[in-house]
């Protein structure tokens, strides 16, 4: 089946862009604003409502598949791609994306994920299309194979890097946004496998000397202990924005940061815990062996607390620097700032055979498509975790995914290896399994 047509609508996302360097500089919030100047090139008000590209594939029997072009929130930061711009981008999909892939075989898609991959963006400022690009029309080419093979994109995926999908829903994680109690509450009694998240995003909310932090999952052990039904047994992730390494700085070996890392474990406890980008270095090089150097640390003093990779680990190659120098117990593969979901799978598939774990992020800022696109991602290559997205208000984001893989796996269980392929826009018909469909 052919790709006859490409089109862009620009659309909204799941939240906002916001200023990181202006937020850690000093802005301060007034309600859902914030007061201060932008820091980062592009932003015009540190807080700026998020933007989305909605790209149409129309295919030779007349349906049409969609994927959304989204960035992360803190765009711009930690070497990531510039702020997105919808109206910008939307005569690069419709012209030089869409002359590429008119009149292609719809269901070659890591063929043709890969020609998109590698197209030129005609200008000066970068040597491939902007990341968001790539993400949005990658998804639209996942759901367009999905469509004319007859089979979930989880089988699109599986096939095209020859894996074994996980059967079961991979364990989701949730964030709370600033709403860190509340939401956290309602995630323990949703049986949430991996929370709170927590938005940790400035020394206020950390503590001058880290306690704020400290009593926050003393405060959730106690909740998860009393709202958790019996048997249920939850990770406990936090995102510190490196405000740990502006409380502490290095080396990040010394007993004081061991000490401090063993009492977070402790209030936590019994509940494993994993704390995201600890220090924010300023480049990848010295974010990781500043990481590494922590690890070692951890590891050394015997302090079972897991760091997860986040600021400057967000290309293929950044996440596959990470992995080679053991400098994270877990990376986040942030699916926005890899490009297309094929680099995503890659992604996490390289971690395999490692002692590191693939979390598939991404960010609040994306929308309902391309969750449930992330969901076969993670499904097809059994990451560690998934996030929740999109939004910030936790409830709709853990629905989203969690139902897109249950749909996913349900569907190979009641079919006996026939596939329901799922369209965009939550539609689904009965398909007959067309085999192995290999791509490549």
């Amino acid at each position: 089946m052919r790709i006859e047509a490409v089109r862009a609508i620009p659309g909204l996302s799941g939240f906002f862009f916001d200023d990181q360097r202006a937020i850690k500089a000093g802005a301060t919030q007034r309600g859902f604003a914030y007061d201060g100047s932008p820091q980062t090139a592009g932003f015009e008000r540190v807080r700026e409502a998020g933007e989305s590209l909605i790209v149409e594939l129309e295919l030779a029997d007349g349906s049409v598949v969609t994927g959304d072009c989204a960035a992360v929130q803190y765009s711009g930061a930690g070497g990531r791609d510039p702020l997105f711009r919808a109206g910008e981008y939307r005569p690069v999909v419709e012209g030089s994306v869409a002359d590429a892939l008119r009149g292609r075989d719809a269901t070659l898609f890591r063929e043709n994920a890969e020609t998109v991959e590698a197209l030129d963006p005609a200008t000066a400022d970068s040597d491939r299309l902007h990341t968001a690009v790539r993400y949005g029309v990658s998804q639209a080419l996942l759901n367009a194979a999905a469509r004319a093979r007859g089979r979930t994109p989880t089988d699109v995926l599986a096939a095209a890097y020859d894996t074994d999908p996980a059967t079961a829903p991979v364990p989701v994680f949730g964030q709370s946004g600033d709403e860190r109690r509340t939401n956290a509450e309602k995630m323990l009694i949703k049986e949430v496998p991996v929370l709170p998240h927590g938005l940790f995003n400035s020394v206020e909310k950390v503590g001058d000397d880290g306690a704020v932090l400290c009593e926050y999952l003393a405060w959730l052990a106690d909740r998860a202990d009393a709202l958790g039904p019996e048997g249920y047994a939850p990770r406990f992730h936090v995102d510190v924005y490196g405000i740990l390494g502006e409380v502490f700085g290095p080396p990040y070996d010394r007993t004081e940061v061991t000490a401090y890392f063993d009492s977070l474990r402790e209030a936590a406890a019994p509940y494993p815990l994993q704390v995201e980008g600890p220090m924010d270095a300023g480049s990848r090089e010295t974010q990781i062996a500043q990481m590494a150097e922590l690890r070692d640390g951890l590891q050394s003093a015997g302090v079972a607390v897991d760091i997860v990779a986040d600021e400057w680990c967000n290309t293929f190659e950044d996440v596959r620097a990470f992995v080679d120098r053991g400098a994270a117990d877990v990376v986040q593969i942030k699916t926005p700032d890899l490009g297309g979901v094929q680099r995503s799978a890659e992604a996490v598939l390289y971690c395999d055979g490692t002692d590191t774990r693939a979390y598939l992020g991404g960010t609040c800022n994306e929308t309902v498509t391309s969750a449930r696109a992330c969901a076969h991602v993670a499904l097809a290559t059994d990451a560690a975790q998934v996030l929740a997205k999109p939004g910030m208000g936790f409830d709709e984001g853990f629905m989203v995914v969690t139902n897109e893989m249950r749909r996913a796996t349900r569907a190979t269980d009641a079919t006996g290896g026939s596939e329901v392929a799922q369209g965009p826009s939550g539609d689904s018909r009965e398909a007959r399994s067309t085999g192995s469909g290999d791509d490549d």
